[in-house]
């Protein structure tokens, strides 16, 4: 149509053009010709050209006949630079077309490079490796099947889907190591087996597989790549539950050895005390018996605190519990610890240090209140028979800090970091337990922190921080 189009025009102006610029003019139909169809179109546009040169434009005209040798020259001159022309504007547009292909492969690559070292799990991984092949290839359909209990079973498909009678052979396929000329269903699915180190990983069935032999060489890139991610991705999540199996094993451990810790104790000392009330040969009085009842008494308080730790550590390992906060005046909070505490620290042993215009605190009332029986009851363990514990409070700022002071042996500098894990234990009199760990698992939960350092008597102060409640502008 070109060179109709541009005949039409040089006609009726041929007796005011030379044969040169003739012959260039033609050169644009075979350049047009050559970077629209190739190599051979272009051949057919220099043999047209060829014709019309000669028959419009070379004497005499409307005729074959070449009446010198000057023109002899022109026609041939003009058929040599046009198939050359012709040659050299294919293989610039086989370059261009070779580069472009480079350029969607180099893409397709950095987009698999992407999904390698992308932190996914089996299951978001699954998903993208289906829509990136779909994608990637302009496939009419992908599906991707995994082993599971001994059959492939497929697990994400995109596009076109696999028919029963297609996902019923490939489910029924004995090896997942099948080349990529493999077809299954029908020849329009081809399998692509995905396997790492020579194991087996899964199988992509796909649908409208490209033939351009590049296109099945990147695709096997993309299938050994593919099979390397998923492969990397159960490892991790076999690795994630390896660890999550460890680590509930460690608790386990650890909050057995924690409960033995505790239990020890109170049931050692109940234990003797009903021996020494049950022996006919023991001739206690009725004051010892009186003493020996109130242990156990109290003794059996202290288990019901032990084992409502225990309850609560497990509240806290499983995510159990929720924060229930309230404005609530700090001193009934320790009002009602104490009450709790019975006679097992003794009242008379605690030295409150509570400024009595402090504000309210805005916190869980049941967990605080767990805070200060777990650190008075452990600061009466850990200090001498009588001596005085301090429970202070005072202002800082937008929080309350709260402190209980005793005048045991304290806490040596370097396990004052370990001592609120549950999993801490010392020997010969240390501080060890589950009631530590509880303290610093419910303060953590209002957002605040719990430390412990030298009290001003030699002893142990364990401190921790409580938020104020906020008093409205109007009530102010």
């Amino acid at each position: 149509m070109t060179l109709t189009a541009l005949t039409a025009v040089m006609v009726p102006l041929r007796s005011q053009l030379n044969v040169a610029t003739t012959a260039l003019v033609l050169v644009i139909p075979v350049v047009a010709a050559v970077a629209t169809g190739g190599l051979l179109p272009g051949v057919m546009a220099v043999i047209s050209g060829f014709l019309v040169f000669d028959f419009f434009f070379i004497l005499p005209y409307y005729s074959l006949d070449i009446g010198t040798a000057q023109d002899w020259v022109a026609l041939g001159v003009y058929t040599v630079v046009m198939l050359v022309t012709a040659q050299v504007v294919a293989r610039l547009d086989a370059a261009r077309a070779d580069a472009q292909l480079r350029a969607d492969v180099t893409q397709r690559l950095f987009e698999l490079s992407e999904l390698l070292v992308a932190d996914k799990s089996v299951a978001e991984l699954i998903e993208t490796i289906v829509m990136t092949v779909w994608q990637a290839f302009d496939l009419e359909g992908a599906a991707l099947l995994l082993p599971i209990d001994g059959r492939l079973r497929m697990v994400a498909s995109v596009g076109a889907p696999l028919s029963e009678e297609e996902q019923q052979r490939l489910a029924s396929t004995s090896s997942v190591t099948v080349t990529i000329g493999a077809t299954s269903g029908g020849a329009a699915v081809r399998v692509v087996a995905l396997s790492a180190a020579g194991r087996p990983i899964g199988l992509l069935a796909l649908r409208g597989v490209p033939q351009i032999r590049a296109n099945r060489d990147l695709l096997r890139t993309f299938a050994n790549h593919l099979a390397l991610a998923l492969e990397r991705a159960q490892l991790r999540d076999q690795a994630v539950r390896a660890r999550l199996l460890e680590e509930s094993d460690r608790w386990r451990r650890s909050l057995v050895g924690a409960v033995s810790h505790d239990l020890r104790t109170p049931l050692a000392t109940i234990k003797v005390a009903s021996s020494s009330l049950r022996d006919p040969a023991a001739h206690l009085s009725a004051a010892d018996s009186a003493e020996l009842a109130a242990l156990i008494d109290d003794q059996t308080d202290r288990l019901d605190r032990l084992v409502a730790n225990l309850l609560d550590m497990t509240r806290i390992q499983t995510g159990g519990f929720q924060l229930r906060r309230e404005p609530v005046a700090l001193q009934g909070l320790m009002v009602e610890a104490l009450a709790s505490l019975g006679q097992s620290v003794g009242p008379d042993r605690i030295q409150q240090q509570v400024a009595e215009d402090l504000p309210s605190v805005d916190v869980d009332p049941v967990l605080v209140v767990q805070v200060l029986i777990n650190l008075m009851d452990n600061a009466a363990r850990y200090s001498p028979e009588g001596s005085p514990i301090v429970v202070a409070a005072q202002r800082n700022g937008d929080e309350i800090e709260v402190s209980v002071s005793d005048q045991g042996p304290g806490v040596d500098p370097d396990e004052r970091d370990t001592i609120f894990q549950m999993f801490n234990h010392r020997e010969a009199g240390g501080r060890a337990g589950l009631g530590l760990a509880i303290v610093k698992a419910f303060v953590e939960a209002h957002d605040r922190k719990v430390w412990v350092e030298q009290a001003a008597g030699g002893g142990a102060r364990f401190v921790f921080s409580l938020p104020a409640a906020v008093v409205p502008a109007e009530a102010a």
